[in-house]
């Protein structure tokens, strides 16, 4: 099968992410005698320079991690909570919202990303929080090379900045905004992250105690300071139309630490896949593997319509119960363990037939009734055209932008492994603070305004998020780490890559080239929270005849441009000591490295 480059190969160590400054950065720590999280967190650090519409800061980071020395996996949960102040009585009553709005400061979470690279570092990494950071000063200070599609995104949003968000205005739109392949600095954040290694460096010699230091500076210290001062003295117009305050506060910030958690797991043949919790959509991509574990995909071509009707069928059925159930597990009863249970897969299997399904079905596990408003949510898709935001991230109506987020793989020569998927926090969520150099993340849109729901607004509580990392196992040995961004698509794209190279033995390079595909049959994580039923996206490198033969079967088929679907990376670790790694071409800025 074609491939637009070679799967990197080799024994040493690789990286693999949306960008090649970040993925070159990953292999300088490895090659300096660093781990992979070492390697992980300086990547995550730099690609908020890098790729600032798709994440920043103070946004979110869910990580999954195999210690080599232990052999046992977890999961850093970045994904921050709802502040204290933050109710459906203020949203909804108060405000008269009846959606949670997807920019502005009052859908700003408590920042997770920064504990969630620091707590990984701490207890899995080798090197200093200073020695980490000194590469995203450095890009900040001196400035970083921006593709186009940054300086668009900063062009779309001008009109909003100008008109009504100021301190953006002055950081993104000085000297004209960024301009295509020129360099772009940021000094307010390289001064920010300078006096976070200041801070860490006067707790004294030792490693730890330097970045629990970090760690107190900004959630404790200057940076939550900073944060508390700017929402309460600042109303913005957000994507309500309205201009609203936000409730975010240093004490929210001071009273949380990023989780550790043992990951959810499925075995699909050899291979047990890993995901986060039911806070996070990941375990769709377990429930959409069971529910495949009954049919011959061997017998599929990897581009044929047979393979498309059917993943997009387990999808739909797998997608309805992640509306239906999941939410924070620290606040709602999920019955996951059913969910995941192959008798409650075998009966969800028998719904998939010969044609496409336009119902929104999820199931009852355990006699659990689900309760959604499915027909509202098409409603809102057919009236988003004339929203101010939407989607991830969201941009305002004066113009679109195209983005999502970020990945970043790694794989050392001990063995050890990082899944991570950084966003929010993107320079279109929310107005910059001005002496930080960033802005707040905006990932509480992802709650409904009903505290009884499982993804329901309460204090506290996760909004489900839709970041997404995997980890797989084979033969009970850790094989692979992989990811995309893509909002709804991150676990629509990981399993088609997964499965064709289990069905179809394509090589990473491979599976991440051939076209792919998506369905956008139910409702939207993001605001306006639409859906959109039978709607599958062919990417436009499909024969016409596998578009024909899905319209047969119903569903209701649109095709994309060449190229246009899919940002996923990846890194394998085979029995031999050999590291593969590929990573998306699409876009011209995804990279894997390794020798």
């Amino acid at each position: 099968m074609f491939t637009t480059r070679p799967e990197i190969a080799g024994t040493f160590g690789a990286v693999a992410s949306t960008h090649w400054i970040a993925s070159q950065v990953g292999m300088a720590v490895l090659e300096r005698g660093g781990n992979a999280f070492d390697a992980g967190a300086a990547a995550g650090f730099t690609l908020q320079i890098a790729e600032p519409h798709l994440n920043g800061p103070l946004g979110d980071c869910p990580i999954i991690v195999h210690d080599a020395a232990t052999s046992t996996q977890s999961v850093i949960c970045g994904q921050g909570v709802a502040p204290a102040a933050l109710d459906v009585a203020l949203v909804r009553d108060s405000l008269g919202l009846d959606l949670i709005p997807g920019t502005g400061l009052l859908p700003a979470m408590v920042p997770g990303a920064f504990d969630a690279w620091a707590t990984m570092l701490r207890d899995h990494g080798t090197w200093r929080i200073g020695e980490v950071l000194e590469f995203a000063i450095g890009y900040a200070m001196r400035g970083i090379h921006y593709v186009p599609r940054i300086c668009a995104t900063v062009q779309t949003m001008r009109p909003l900045f100008e008109q009504e968000w100021p301190t953006s205005a002055a950081l993104w739109l000085r000297d004209g905004g960024p301009k295509p392949g020129r360099l772009w600095a940021n000094p307010a954040l390289g001064e920010t992250y300078r006096r976070v290694v200041r801070e860490a460096e006067a707790a004294g010699p030792d490693r730890v105690a330097q970045i629990d230091a970090a760690r107190r500076a900004w959630y404790e210290g200057f940076v939550a300071e900073a944060i508390d001062r700017f929402v309460r003295g600042t109303e913005v117009l957000d994507a309500s139309g309205r201009r609203n305050r936000g409730v975010l506060t240093g004490q929210d910030m001071a009273k949380w630490r990023a989780p550790v958690e043992a990951p959810l797991a499925l075995d699909y043949g050899d291979v047990r896949v890993l995901k986060c919790g039911a806070w996070s959509q990941g375990p769709s991509l377990l429930q959409t593997l069971a529910l495949l574990r009954g049919f011959d995909l061997d017998a599929t071509e990897a581009t044929g319509e047979e393979f498309v009707h059917l993943v997009v069928e387990a999808m739909k059925l797998a997608f309805a119960d992640r509306e239906a159930f999941y939410g924070d597990p620290d606040f709602a009863a999920v019955p996951m363990e059913t969910l995941l249970s192959e008798p409650y897969n075998a009966a969800r299997r028998a719904l998939i037939g010969a044609g496409a399904s336009l119902d929104f079905r999820p199931g009852s596990p355990d006699g659990i009734a689900p309760r959604t408003d499915y027909a509202a949510a098409v409603a809102r898709a057919e009236a988003a055209h004339e929203a101010l935001g939407g989607g991830e991230p969201t941009v305002s109506r004066l113009g679109a932008s195209g983005g999502d987020t970020c990945h970043v793989d790694v794989v050392d020569r001990w063995g050890n492994m990082v899944s991570a998927t950084p966003s929010g926090g993107w320079l279109q969520s929310s107005p910059a603070i001005p002496e930080l150099g960033f802005c707040l993340g905006t990932r509480g849109q992802m709650f409904w305004l009903d505290e009884t729901l499982p993804n329901g607004l309460r204090p506290g509580k996760r909004p489900r998020t839709t970041l997404s990392p995997s980890m797989a196992l084979r033969d009970g040995k850790a094989w692979m780490s992989f990811g995309t961004p893509g909002g709804e698509q991150q676990d629509q794209w990981q399993p088609i890559m997964l499965l064709r190279m289990l069905h179809h033995r394509l090589n990473i390079q491979q599976a991440i080239d051939a076209p792919a595909f998506h369905t956008e049959h139910w409702v939207s994580s993001f605001w306006p929270r639409g859906a959109r039923p039978g709607k599958v996206v062919l990417e436009g490198r499909y024969d016409a005849s596998v578009a024909a033969a899905l319209t047969a079967r119903g569903h209701r088929v649109e095709v994309g441009p060449d190229w246009s679907e899919g940002r996923l990376s990846a890194v394998r670790r085979e029995p031999d000591g050999q590291i593969l790694a590929g990573a998306n071409p699409r876009g011209m800025q995804g990279y894997a490295v390794g020798r």
